[in-house]
């Protein structure tokens, strides 16, 4: 199972020590990372993400950097679902069934106004004390929700494709 976490800060200076003290926090083994990526806006609206420079530290497969990169992008890149191939809305359908659904997307996006910032958390373990407590001086509004491994292997499965299964 993994958890997807969101802490919002008020500007991007905060979010990057945080996002800094995630990195030592997997260094530590506190947290094992399947994504990782600070999520920011200017003061324009427009959104901007930064991941870690060291991804392979990650250590993600393909498919699982493809699954973090469909999350990441539904939940602060895709602002109104309107008009989506059918793939994508088969993607955001299972990621509804999972618990991200519009109401968390939407809370996610009210953290994420002009000048505000966000550090996104993909985990597949988390020490919630250690964590928290580490966390803890930076402040912030936490969002969290869980995702099965069974939904976790559906989305990869789904995001390789029908050919993947051939």
């Amino acid at each position: 199972m993994s958890e997807l976490i969101v802490i919002g800060y008020e500007n991007k200076a905060v979010a990057d020590k945080a996002f800094a003290e995630v990195q030592k926090l997997k260094n530590d083994h506190v947290v094992e990372l399947t994504g990782l990526a600070v999520v920011s806006v200017d003061e324009d609206g427009k959104t901007h993400v930064d991941t870690p420079s060291k991804l392979e530290e990650v250590a993600l497969s393909a498919t699982a950097g493809a699954l973090w990169g469909m999350v990441l992008g539904i939940l602060v890149l895709t602002p109104g679902i309107g008009v989506v191939g059918a793939a994508v809305g088969g993607l955001i359908g299972k990621l509804n069934q999972m618990g991200v659904d519009n109401k968390f997307r939407g809370k996610v996006q009210e953290l994420l106004r002009p000048g505000a910032a966000a550090v996104v958390i993909m985990a597949s373990k988390v020490t919630e004390d250690r964590f928290g407590a580490a966390m803890a001086p930076f402040g912030g509004t936490v969002l969290k929700t869980s995702l099965s491994e069974e939904s976790e292997r559906e989305l990869a499965e789904q995001l390789a494709g029908p050919e993947a299964a051939a």
